[in-house]
């Protein structure tokens, strides 16, 4: 199954847009807290909606829990990044990658870079920094669920 993980979210909108998406696309969420707001499945709900029922979400405390589930699990991360040196839609993405999306602030550390197996990006115009992060989300898992089939 593929996954999208979310490292430390900060905006409970973005957040909540995802995991509509993934509820409708059938792929499972793992979030990577601390966030920037409340996690709890009250909160959610605010801006998740009534879409939460159908999507798989997993909590870890921090990015050493992630890794460690990761690790034991067998996964592939493939980060997005502004700084990946492969057009997603130049990657060879497997049914059971994990789609990592960083901070909408900060995006994701040095040493989240160096623990992923892959990282992609979404090309964009000369000039502009970046997407939502939702919109890049959306893209690149299209991109997966098509390769993948």
């Amino acid at each position: 199954m593929l996954r999208l993980a979310l490292y430390q979210p900060d905006i409970p909108q973005n957040t909540g847009t995802m995991l509509r998406m993934a509820a409708c696309l059938g792929i499972a969420v793992e979030i990577i807290e601390p966030a920037g707001f409340d996690v709890s499945a009250r909160n959610l709900r605010r801006s998740g909606l009534d879409y939460l029922d159908h999507v798989a979400i997993t909590r870890h405390r921090s990015w050493d829990a992630f890794q460690e589930w990761r690790r034991e699990a067998g996964i592939r991360l493939v980060l997005a990044t502004t700084t990946g040196s492969v057009p997603y839609t130049q990657h060879a993405f497997r049914g059971d990658d994990c789609v990592l999306m960083g901070r909408e602030s900060a995006g994701v550390p040095d040493a989240v870079h160096a623990a992923a197996d892959a990282r992609v990006r979404v090309p964009i115009r000369p000039g502009l920094r970046s997407l939502n992060v939702a919109v890049c989300a959306a893209m690149i898992l299209g991109e997966a669920i098509r390769q993948a089939g």
